[in-house]
């Protein structure tokens, strides 16, 4: 689309959303206002739900000072006990700790919380206490009403009708309680608070009441029952073992001995005293026998050899060839001799003959040697026989032993079969005895040490002040929660109002840049420039809305503006006729068009006609001066949208629209508005946008969402509009007097408007 200029040449269209002026080098500066939050943006917001805050405030701050006033003073006293595994109880060197006690800590923790809790103890502490003499408990100190109890009971009351308020689980009570007790005793529990303490073994048992003496009283006689009802528990179980223990060791005893005397008496009766390992004489001799036996054999083995080198003399061996009667001693001194004598004749009888005395002599003494040889020789071979005849003959008789030695052994160890049966019940009775035994000794050990688990590490104290503050802490903890809560409300409901409000909202959010404010005026529901009756403000926001276009397109020749909103009721009608009325006096020539021609609402606050006007012009039923009309000022001329044609959107983009802009581009007027419909309503303000100079967006001050702002401008540049800027209308300054007075000075408008009366 080409933009024309001054002198009616065609000017190719930029690309960017905003243009640069015909004529100039650069588009004029623009101010980019700072968007970091203030501390007195957020008083601004008090301010602005001042009396929200200041409601909010009184009501909590009044019901908090009455509810601390009217409250029973509550007391909590706090002890401390410490409880251990009951490994640290067991004595070293009597229990085996990893069989004795259950390994999971776990449950037994949980289970002696439920304890501290539990009906029995606190039966316990109930009686001790005598908590029927409480006026706390036992109903003779009626509370005082107060204006949240009494709430309270109606409510309780009201539910009850509606639905049944489910009872708390508790321990039921015991079969023995009287009603009053157990009363008592659910009441004491409902007070009673376990808390272990995390990381280690304490726990903190705490006790609320209306007395601080009862209060520390009661935790601390809670504590020591249960300390002690947990050394009584071990003693008496402890006690209750031994008891058991005693019974059975004495019957074990009798076992013991009945199994040991029917040992003695099976040996004596069957005449087995070897049956005991220690006296067993049948086994020893029959090793020894054994033992006798094979030495006996192999030393008949070994002269039956000899005998048999013996027997073969009578075959014709010599004796002496024989190595057992050669290696005789006397045989060996025989043949010596023998040898020597026949050594002694061979040199007589060199000397001498066979007849001579000393050969005779020495021949005599051989034959008496010879003779006394032969005699060894016979008894050495007689003894030889001799030792084999008794070697075989004790073989025998050992064999014999041997046999009736066996005999007795499996006789004996026949009997030994039962005699073992009741040897190993016997045995098995004296362990289970002198196990019973030892783990009586440790019992009795343990128990006279009396040592216990659970110890108090800290006892309560009387509590000195109450958990809920009163007098001067309950005002001042009022005033701060009221003054919390007040300030948290309004933060909040600035948070979720996501509407556009300010300026900042508008360059901030919507990052347009903002043109000006228009306040809102009440009773007119079209307020315009020439009314005698709108507010000064009003006026003067209008002309600071025209210096600020003038400041925007400062080029020659005609600007054409559309006018458009998010959706309906922001004030675009109103806004674009104040626009052109305050151009038109500034001394510019305007023309101001209604193109809202399916509602159209322009001639009614210049009261012009609409019989014939923009609709008829683009369908060809009319021309341009036909439908032009004049009005309160004779800068400013108007055309009105007409009668509604079917097709709106098809005549705003039919070449006829866009011939008549560029013939008015050049004709006689300096501004032309356009008033066209919502951009979320309809697409005729985005059909317009790239044939015109500018987009003038105007947002209703906390009317538009800002989700809802930002669809529109989206929708908007993506038509690639040359120029748009934001009109925030219906600003409420009253409303947000501080917070634009601050910002844009306001409070000087009323100074001026008051000057010129």
């Amino acid at each position: 689309m080409a933009e024309p200029t001054p002198s009616g040449a065609p000017k190719p269209a930029k690309s960017s959303a905003v243009p640069v002026a015909s004529g100039a080098a650069s588009p004029p500066p623009q101010f980019v206002p700072e968007n970091d939050v203030h501390l007195l943006d957020r008083l601004a917001v008090l301010y602005r739900y001042r009396r929200l805050c200041v409601t909010v405030f009184v009501l909590v701050t009044a019901a908090m000072i009455i509810q601390g006033y009217s409250n029973v003073q509550i007391y909590m006293a706090q002890a401390r006990i410490l409880i251990e595994d009951e490994r640290s109880t067991a004595i070293p060197g009597l229990q085996n700790d990893s069989n004795t006690y259950y390994e999971d800590p776990e449950p037994y923790y949980q289970t002696q919380y439920k304890i501290l809790k539990g009906r029995d103890l606190t039966r316990r502490v109930v009686r001790r206490l005598r908590l029927e003499t409480v006026p706390e408990f036992n109903g003779t100190k009626p509370p005082p009403p107060t204006p949240i109890s009494m709430l309270r009971d109606l409510k309780t009351k009201l539910m009850g009708y509606v639905k049944r308020t489910p009872d708390t689980a508790l321990e039921p009570p015991k079969v023995d309680e009287t009603a009053d007790e157990s009363a008592l005793v659910a009441g004491f529990i409902g007070r009673v608070s376990v808390d272990p303490v995390r990381g280690s073994h304490l726990v903190d048992v705490t006790f609320a009441a209306e007395d601080p003496k009862f209060a520390a009283e009661a935790v601390n006689t809670l504590i020591d029952e249960y300390v002690s009802e947990n050394l009584e528990i071990k003693l008496r179980s402890t006690q209750g073992m031994l008891d058991w223990l005693d019974k059975e060791l004495a019957n074990q005893q009798k076992r013991v001995e009945e199994s040991e005397r029917a040992l003695a008496e099976y040996r004596e009766k069957e005449n087995a005293l070897s049956l005991d390992d220690k006296q067993n004489i049948v086994l020893s001799r029959l090793n020894q026998l054994n033992d006798a036996q094979t030495r006996a054999r192999t030393a008949r083995v070994q002269k039956e050899s000899l005998y048999n080198q013996v027997k073969s003399i009578s075959s014709g061996t010599a004796p002496d060839a024989i190595p057992i009667i050669a290696q005789n001693p006397t045989v060996q001194d025989r043949k010596g001799k023998l040898s020597e004598l026949q050594r002694e004749k061979a040199k007589l009888l060199e000397r001498y003959g066979d007849r001579h005395p000393q050969v005779v002599n020495i021949n005599a003494s051989l034959s008496d040697a010879q003779r006394q040889l032969d005699l060894e020789l016979a008894l050495a071979v007689q003894s030889v026989r001799n030792e084999y005849e008794t070697a075989l003959l004790e073989e025998r008789t050992l064999s014999k032993n041997l046999e009736g030695a066996k005999v007795e052994a499996t006789d004996l160890n026949r009997k030994g079969i039962g005699y073992g049966v009741m040897e190993r019940e016997a045995k098995s009775n004296r362990q289970v005895y002198e196990a019973l035994l030892t783990r009586e000794k440790e019992l009795r050990v343990s128990a006279n040490s009396r040592t216990n688990n659970i110890r108090v590490v800290d006892r309560a104290e009387i509590p000195r002040s109450p958990l809920t503050p009163g007098g001067r802490r309950t005002w001042l903890m009022s005033v701060l929660v009221g003054l919390t809560l007040s300030v948290a409300v309004a933060l909040s409901l600035d948070y979720m109002n996501d509407t556009i409000k300010t300026p900042e909202d508008v360059t901030r959010r919507l990052k347009l840049p903002f043109l000006g404010l228009v306040p809102a005026v009440r009773g007119d529901k079209h307020p315009l420039l020439a009314s005698s009756q709108v507010p000064h403000d009003f006026g003067e926001s209008f002309r600071s809305l025209r210096t600020s276009l003038l400041s925007k397109y400062p080029e020659d020749g005609t600007k054409i503006l559309i006018v458009t909103s998010a959706q309906p009721l922001e004030g675009k009608t109103t806004t674009a006729a104040n626009i052109a009325m305050a151009l038109a006096y500034g001394g510019s020539r305007v023309l101001l068009i209604d193109a809202d021609m399916r509602r159209p609402g322009l001639h009614r606050p210049l009261r012009l006609t609409n019989e014939r006007g923009l609709s008829q012009v683009l369908t060809g039923q009319a021309r341009v001066r036909d439908v032009i009309q004049r009005t309160v000022d004779p800068n400013l001329l108007a055309i009105t949208a007409g009668r509604m044609p079917p097709n709106p959107s098809e005549l705003l983009s039919s070449e006829r629209m866009k011939t008549l802009l560029t013939n008015l581009a050049h004709g006689p007027f300096n501004w032309i508005i356009i008033d066209t419909p919502p951009v979320l309503a309809v697409t005729d303000a985005v059909i317009l946008a790239p044939m015109v100079n500018g987009v003038t967006f105007v947002v209703g001050a906390e009317m538009t969402r800002r989700r809802l702002a930002e669809r529109a401008i989206e929708i908007v540049m993506q038509s690639r509009p040359r120029y748009a800027a934001v009109v925030l209308n219906k600003v409420n300054f009253a409303r947000n007097k501080y917070y634009y007075s601050r910002y844009y000075g306001h409070q000087y408008g009323n100074y001026y408007a008051e000057a010129t009366l």
